[in-house]
């Protein structure tokens, strides 16, 4: 089975997403990441239209308030009928759980619930950062697990991390625990505002479930071909 790159919208506005899925082919199943950028700007109505295409959908709000308001909120984002969406570890077990809560609940009756993942630690957080900001004094990785855990213990289906974290988290969770992770770029791109990234290649090797890819794909001068290189070089077809 070919698996897909998770291809990263972060466009501000439909008509931009509309020009480039046009230099995709039509009848193409892709996997899109919906953030807060274009959902804000959008609403609801953008995961319905790229649905209603036959695309796949990961809804990346990463949703941190109180349990209640996450649970309500994770109701009403069920109805779109996305396939993976997401809250932050930091939020706590209680807030995960009402989360998972709110998805089941709002799910129609012989739907797929969606996937519900937590996210760890910024793909763009350095350990100095981590540090200083956010005053955990544990190692970055220390931090990543510890939050993989709380996500497990919730119920949650895994966690966005970046991929050089996969392999440890696998160690610490269980075999089934999904590692979606960001911070892709294949070979000889720039990196951006990523401090931790890996190639498609390697990402596999080491035990991400799902990548993202934004940029390389969504500015590159032949966005299709782009995303195929990609595809390939994380299904080992190169």
């Amino acid at each position: 089975m070919s698996h897909r790159p998770i291809i990263a919208l972060d466009f501000p506005s439909k008509s931009e997403v509309q020009l480039f899925l046009e230099k995709f082919p039509a009848d193409e199943s892709l996997f899109l990441k919906v953030g807060m950028e274009l959902f804000y700007q959008e609403g609801p109505e953008i995961v319905r239209w790229l649905k209603s295409l036959g695309h796949s959908v990961f809804l990346d709000l990463k949703l941190h308030d109180i349990p209640n308001t996450v649970e309500r909120s994770m109701t009403g984002l069920a109805k779109l009928g996305v396939d993976i969406t997401n809250v932050h570890a930091a939020g706590g077990i209680k807030m995960m759980e009402a989360a998972k809560l709110g998805l089941k609940k709002g799910t129609a009756p012989g739907q797929q619930v969606p996937l519900l993942i937590a996210v760890t630690q910024l793909t763009s957080t350095s350990e100095e950062q981590m540090h200083q900001d956010q005053l955990i004094n544990v190692s970055l990785e220390e931090s990543v697990i510890h939050y993989a855990s709380c996500a497990e213990k919730a119920g949650l289906a895994g966690v966005v991390c970046s991929a050089l974290e996969a392999e440890a988290i696998h160690r610490a969770t269980s075999d089934a625990f999904v590692c979606l992770t960001p911070g892709i770029r294949p070979s000889g791109s720039a990196v951006g505002d990523q401090k931790r990234v890996v190639t498609p290649s390697e990402a596999k090797k080491i035990g991400s479930t799902y990548i993202v890819v934004g940029r390389p794909i969504t500015q590159a001068k032949q966005p299709y071909e782009a995303y195929q290189i990609i595809k390939n070089e994380w299904n080992g077809e190169v």
